[in-house]
């Protein structure tokens, strides 16, 4: 189920068998709607803590916050007219637009990629040639997309055929690992990792695989907008203070680490976040948005490169155009 955030949201017990959630939206102000590309947790923590603290309000927008999950594929939201932005990983995004959806990156708050493959070791892998014959948990919905790329750096096919890998089509656990049902699944530094290590696992029973140590990583939660919005002031003018505002939002959570993983569990109606997770999490987290914020230029070709540079399964087929801008960056916090 997607949940929505306007203000602050609050669960009250009416009763002993009953919650009912609350919505307060205490300023008026141009509404602008965020779709995430998961469920409530620190990877977004920049943009509750700007609505919290009221970033928002103090740029006159009154911003809505819609959490995804398994389910929920962003630029379909957007595609629906759901969302006015919405955070999505590069490769994703860059497919949608050769499909005709025309989105376009327009600012890039998490530097660096937080996905890896985390393996047994007594499946005998130490290095990527060691993959061969092996099955490998994936996750599907777009984020297929790095993982194919580099599988075809390796020359290994996905099909299960001898000296290629199988491929399992990962759920959103790490349950495949601890059950060896895979010799590696998908998990994000910041996440699936830590619970494989809470599932019993120890770092020493494990080898990782970060895409960015192996060449392939590719850029993750940016924001994108629609191509047709950009030539419309007065969204461009929302859109950077969107921007500016949850840029306010991210540092204030780079420096307040603790507190930032508290304001996010204070949004998270679903009570499967925990302290300890979140804080851990934004732990990680904040080492992958360190010096992100206006897109690199030189890092969106490399995810390109990336992209292209798959001979089969391919991502895109083409050289993007038009997929990036700093025209909103540039409004927002000048040239």
């Amino acid at each position: 189920m997607m949940k929505i955030y306007k203000s602050k949201t609050i669960l009250a017990a009416i009763c002993s068998t009953m919650l009912f959630a609350v919505s307060f939206n205490t300023h008026a102000g141009d509404k602008f709607t965020l779709q995430t590309k998961w469920v409530t947790q620190a990877q977004f923590a920049g943009y509750y803590v700007a609505l919290e603290k009221g970033y928002y309000d103090d740029e006159g927008l009154d911003v809505t916050i819609k959490s995804g999950g398994p389910d929920i594929a962003p630029p379909q939201v957007m595609a629906g007219g759901g969302a006015d932005i919405l955070i999505e990983w590069m490769p994703a995004a860059l497919a949608s637009r050769e499909k005709g959806l025309n989105l376009v990156n327009i600012a890039q708050p998490f530097k660096s990629s937080g996905m890896m493959l985390t393996c047994r070791k007594d499946s005998g892998i130490s290095s990527p040639s060691d993959f061969a014959d092996k099955t490998l948990g994936v996750w599907f919905y777009g984020n297929e997309y790095p993982f194919l790329s580099w599988m075809s750096k390796l020359n290994m096919a996905t099909d299960g055929s001898a000296g290629g890998v199988t491929v399992l089509k990962q759920g959103w656990g790490i349950e495949p690992l601890l059950q060896k049902q895979a010799d590696c699944v998908s998990t994000m530094t910041y996440n699936e990792y830590w619970q494989v290590i809470d599932g019993g696992l120890s770092a020493d029973e494990l080898v990782v695989f970060p895409y960015d140590e192996q060449g392939v990583s590719t850029l993750e939660d940016g924001l994108y907008v629609l191509e047709e919005n950009l030539s419309d002031a007065a969204f461009v003018d929302k859109a950077a203070r969107f921007v500016r505002a949850s840029m306010k939002g991210w540092e204030w959570a780079t420096n307040n680490s603790d507190a930032a993983a508290d304001i996010v569990l204070e949004y998270d109606m679903s009570g499967a976040q925990t302290e300890k997770h979140q804080r851990r999490m934004m732990g990680e987290i904040n080492k992958l948005t360190a010096n992100g914020g206006k897109l690199n230029v030189d890092d969106y070709q490399r995810t390109v490169d990336t992209l292209l540079g798959s001979d089969s399964d391919p991502v895109i087929t083409g050289e993007p155009v038009g997929a990036w801008t700093h025209k909103v960056w540039d409004a927002a916090f000048g040239s």
